[in-house]
């Protein structure tokens, strides 16, 4: 299961995945949460840790993806960007056709996301995403899209 962009290839982060891409990528202590989670579940494939790559070198440039299996047809995306990938719309590209797949398995009508009110970046990728803010508390901005929006 792979997803094609017009500039990036998504792969869903898998334990061989990983280990062909750790040299070359700082991941995060969530991959290896989730990769023992998947371990254990096979079912959550898809609905984790997706690694974001270059089409052209297939560099990996940050990492996206969804805390957890729909729970009421809903989910929650995140992503990091690696900072030499950041401004040029790699997050921005990477989210929404994640977010085009959430809504094509006929699983979810609902994907959620939330950011600092300081983040600037990941405030404007969301807008341009068509999330609309929900919330804000303690210093965190919450956002969501319907599945009747589109994404594109």
């Amino acid at each position: 299961m792979k997803i094609t962009t017009n500039r990036l290839l998504l792969e869903p982060c898998t334990q061989e995945s990983f280990m062909r891409h750790k040299d070359h990528y700082k991941m995060g202590p969530h991959i290896a949460g989730y990769l023992e989670q998947l371990a254990s579940d096979p079912a959550l494939l898809g609905w984790g840790v997706w690694l974001v790559m270059n089409q052209v070198d297939g560099q990996v440039v940050g990492d996206i993806g969804f805390k957890g299996k729909p729970v009421d047809r809903t989910v929650e995306v995140g992503y990091g960007i690696l900072p030499s990938a950041q401004g040029k719309g790699v997050a921005t590209e990477a989210v929404r056709a994640l977010l085009d797949w959430a809504f094509a398995t006929g699983q979810v009508d609902v994907v959620k996301a939330d950011c600092t009110d300081t983040n600037g970046a990941s405030i404007r990728v969301l807008e341009k995403l068509g999330m609309t803010r929900t919330a804000a508390k303690d210093g965190m901005l919450y956002w969501e899209v319907s599945r009747h929006i589109s994404t594109q």
